[in-house]
């Protein structure tokens, strides 16, 4: 007989589609509630509070109506017993006074006895019957009622305790049928009577109604249910009121710190004249000016910083514009090239122009970090823009650089200079370590979205160093010898162009497998988010356990420009 692995039998995959049928039936509705319950503590307290509260009161309105209820029930059944003892005893003194012997005064005699119980007792329901085990009797009737159900309501235990029994009274639960047909509970008291010697005994039957039992303690249910309810409305009115004294500090102290990092700085936490409270409160306002002031200090030092960055990219323009007339005008002569002197004028040429290059490259990060910046923006078609980048950079490359124009071909509103920057310093990284293999540059866009990837098969980054390849003035490799002479900006220029423009540039890389760069830039400002038509994980690559790996939405970054200037 085949067996099933654990997990894998019918029942268990049938038990998992199930739950994955009722997760998804109710994640709309439980969803939202879900959420809400594990993000307030507020709701969590007055739910807790709520059900341990219900339970309490059902519990104890429980025990009062079942002691309310046994007590009334009990009440009148010694009530009942009393009664039938009663009718019994001045029924038994009625026939103790008769000599009657023949079937017609026996019959008269039997009719009122009946009257005689009815007279005596509290009840009209009455039937009597000629007690079994006795010899045949031609003069004495057999039984008599005033109910009919009460024949049926005689079980053959009393019937029968009765005759083995000594005890004046017996009695069982019954349910007693009222004239409209509802049923109510009830007992049935049990006693004998003793005939004239001619007749015999006799087994007498009472029955008693508790219907009047019954509307009373439905009256108390529900006056017991009403005044629950209202205890429990009470109850939450009590429990909000409580919860929002006791949480209105930590709501302030949530707000004041929302605000402080929102941009608040003189953001504080009032006082809440309570002990800990209010020690919460002043540490936290210490602690606020001391961050304020720290901000401060760190602003003050973040703008000379600045200003002496521009100051002195500024200031070094003139003699590095001196430096470049002289090495043209020592170019211009004639020397061996192949000389000391020839090779030094060379060098110095080529250093000129990377100086120049990282002069530039300062002064657009002072850019940046003075605020925000005002971009020149036209209608762009981004393939050619591509085209023509991948162009001038192809002398540089001894491999391969492939365009895949998949879309993209609609213009799109951008800084054609910024976005050139942008495309020149991610494929020109691709050439430093692509060790000459193929580059392939990628385009696509979809209705939200235009992106551009380029992907190379060189030596690849870690995870950590990915953290860190937007940073300032940061290598991967600083050993390696570099072919285009870059300054350690160019990725981090490229960072702020994109996110002038509202997108985001993303790298993914694994060492021996390359390294893939995307840039997405939004189509439209209104909408805060976006999603790339191009995945961040080549698709030549296992992205199995690629963190990654998922095209998630892309939120527009936080920076905005200062200004856009729309051109023809």
């Amino acid at each position: 007989m085949p067996t099933h692995r654990h997990g894998h039998s019918p029942c268990g995959l049938w038990l998992r589609r199930l739950r994955v049928r009722w997760i998804r039936a109710t994640q709309p509705l439980l969803g939202p509630l879900r959420r809400q319950w594990r993000h307030s503590l507020k709701l969590r307290t007055m739910t807790i509070t709520g059900i341990i509260a219900i339970v309490m009161v059902a519990i104890m309105g429980a025990l009062v109506l079942d002691r309310i209820s046994s007590d009334l029930y009990q009440s009148r059944k010694d009530q009942a017993l009393q009664d039938s003892a009663r009718a019994t005893l001045a029924a038994q003194s009625q026939l103790d006074a008769s000599e009657a012997t023949e079937y017609g005064t026996l019959s008269t005699l039997a009719t009122s006895v009946q009257g005689t119980v009815q007279g005596t007792s509290s009840s009209q329901l009455i039937y009597v019957r000629r007690q079994a085990g006795q010899p045949p009797s031609t003069v004495a009737p057999d039984d008599f009622t005033t109910s009919p159900q009460l024949v049926d309501s005689v079980t053959p235990d009393l019937s029968r305790m009765l005759i083995d029994c000594d005890v004046p009274q017996y009695w069982q639960a019954i349910t007693v049928i009222d004239d409209d047909g509802v049923p109510a509970p009830g007992i049935l008291v049990a006693s004998t009577l003793q005939f004239p010697a001619s007749a015999g005994t006799y087994d007498l039957y009472i029955g008693y109604s508790f219907a009047e039992i019954q509307e009373s303690l439905e009256f108390i249910t529900r006056a017991l249910i009403i005044m629950a309810l209202l205890l429990l409305l009470l109850l939450a009115v009590l429990v909000w009121t409580v919860s929002s004294f006791v949480f209105r500090p930590i709501r302030a102290a949530a707000d004041a710190s929302h605000r402080i990092a929102a941009g608040e700085r003189d953001a504080r936490m009032p006082v809440q004249g309570d002990l800990h409270f209010d020690e919460l409160s002043a540490n936290f306002n210490q602690m606020a000016d001391t961050l304020q002031a720290r901000i401060d200090e760190l602003d003050t030092l973040s703008h000379m910083q600045q200003r002496f960055v521009s100051d002195v990219s500024h200031e070094l323009r003139t003699p590095l514009t001196t430096i470049r007339l002289a090495a043209e005008l020592l170019r211009g002569q004639e020397v061996d090239p192949e000389s000391t002197q020839g090779r030094a004028i060379d060098v110095l040429g080529t250093q000129v122009d990377r100086f120049e290059s990282l002069l530039a490259d300062l002064l657009e990060i002072s850019r940046y970090d003075a605020g925000p910046v005002t971009i020149d923006t036209e209608s762009t078609n981004l393939v050619a823009l591509t085209e023509q980048v991948i162009e001038g950079l192809r002398p540089l490359s001894s491999g391969i650089i492939e365009l895949r124009a998949l879309g993209g071909f609609s213009p799109i509103d951008v800084d054609p200079r910024r976005i050139r920057r942008i495309l020149s310093n991610l494929v020109g990284n691709a050439i430093e370590h692509g060790e000459g293999k193929a580059i392939v540059v990628s385009i696509d866009s979809n209705a939200s979205a235009v992106a551009v990837s380029v992907r190379d098969w060189g030596i690849g980054m870690k995870q950590d160093d990915t953290e860190h390849v937007f940073d300032r003035f940061w290598r991967a490799d600083p050993s390696r010898k570099r072919t285009l002479g870059g300054t350690g900006l160019g990725l981090a220029i490229a960072r702020e162009d994109a996110a002038a423009h509202g997108g985001v540039i993303e790298v993914w890389s694994r060492p021996g497998e390359g390294t893939n760069f995307r840039l997405t830039l939004p189509r439209s400002e209104d909408s805060p988010t976006f999603v790339s038509p191009l995945p961040l994980v080549p698709d030549d690559v296992s992205a199995e356990d690629d963190p990654l790996a998922t095209m998630g939405r892309l939120r527009r970054p936080g920076r905005r420009v200062k200004k856009r200037k729309e051109r023809g």
